[in-house]
């Protein structure tokens, strides 16, 4: 069960675009804002939560229909449920009556580079923030930051940057004996792309891993941003760390699928079949699928963004046919 939970302070809304050099306003989408950074440090703290089961839901996009598919989910787990979302939780509820109803009915929350941006007072240049690698083309990049113009105008409609805005980046939590991370995208940055499967599986990303795995003394980080799920277990130098990437709550993770999926950390095992998991020293780290109703998240997706808008071009193939990604890969051994 929850047994409290105390926030750390908001962000810096930084300097207006004007204000900044003309190198990092050239790179919207590909920047990471310096408000963006953190040290490993940080983590190191009493944990923000303490709870016997633990769900981490990452990516959202304002997926009403995968919403209500979590909350039976944790409906069906004996006692209560911490539920978080670490952020990405809006980005196609780009319309102001339904980014009103997703932002009504997140709870306990850290905020994504979505919600960091959306909820600036002034445009620092970052686009959607998602400070894409140089592997992600530019028309992908593009289509992101008008998505994230968008989704500015319906949050500015509804008067809810102010809230998003008082969000943490990260939480501490603590399940059994363990120490877990809440964040967005890596141990150090916001938008960190260093728990994308790949840079798990370099083997030149292990001293990086041993290092926050020192400073933050973290048993496991929970994760999202990547959009491709993944969970790997480390033996390092300071002891043994996961990391559990949950993809997208919701939209599909896998080629041939169409559910989300979410991050349970709990003392006891899921009442739910798992795609995949591991247990560390009495507690169960499992990948659960988000099985929501698609026909209803596909209605409403394609009353707002129909064929040839950027959300439609980016993502609609994705939705319907899911990712080139596959369980297998996402449960690789480290």
């Amino acid at each position: 069960m929850t047994r409290g939970m105390r926030m750390p302070a908001a962000f810096s809304f930084g300097k207006p675009v004007s204000a900044l050099p003309d190198d990092v306003r050239a790179r919207p989408g590909r920047m990471c804002p310096m408000d963006y950074r953190y040290d490993p440090l940080a983590l190191d703290r009493l944990p923000d939560i303490a709870a016997d089961v633990l769900y981490v839901a990452g990516g959202l996009y304002g997926n009403a229909a995968a919403l209500d598919a979590i909350e039976r989910l944790r409906e069906a787990e004996d006692g209560d449920v911490a539920v978080v979302f670490n952020g990405d939780f809006h980005w196609f509820d780009a319309e102001p009556a339904w980014f009103a109803e997703i932002d009504g009915r997140i709870g306990m929350a850290t905020r994504g580079n979505v919600e960091t941006e959306i909820a600036r007072l002034h445009d620092i240049g970052a686009g959607c923030g998602c400070a894409y690698p140089e592997s992600v083309g530019d028309q992908v990049v593009a289509r992101s930051n008008e998505i994230l113009a968008d989704l500015r105008a319906a949050a500015l409609a509804v008067g809810t940057p102010s809230r998003l805005a008082a969000l943490p980046m990260h939480l501490m939590a603590a399940v059994g004996g363990a120490r877990i991370a809440i964040v967005h995208g890596d141990a150090t940055t916001l938008a960190g792309w260093r728990f994308a499967p790949d840079a798990l599986d370099d083997p030149a990303h292990r001293p990086w891993l041993a290092d926050i795995r020192a400073r933050s003394r973290t048993d496991v980080f929970a994760s999202t941003h990547t959009c491709l799920a993944a969970l790997r277990a480390f033996d390092l130098p300071g002891g043994r760390l996961t990391v559990i990437n949950n993809g997208a709550a919701g939209m599909a993770n896998f080629c041939g699928t169409q559910f989300g999926v979410i991050s349970r950390i709990a003392t006891r095992p899921s009442p739910h079949p798992p795609l995949y998991g591991m247990a560390c020293d009495g507690v169960f780290i499992d990948a659960l699928p988000v099985r929501f109703d698609m026909q209803a998240f596909l209605d409403r997706f394609l009353a707002r963004w129909p064929a040839g808008s950027p959300a439609h071009a980016a993502y609609f193939r994705r939705i319907v046919e899911g990712p080139d990604h596959t369980i297998a890969t996402a449960e690789r051994p480290a």
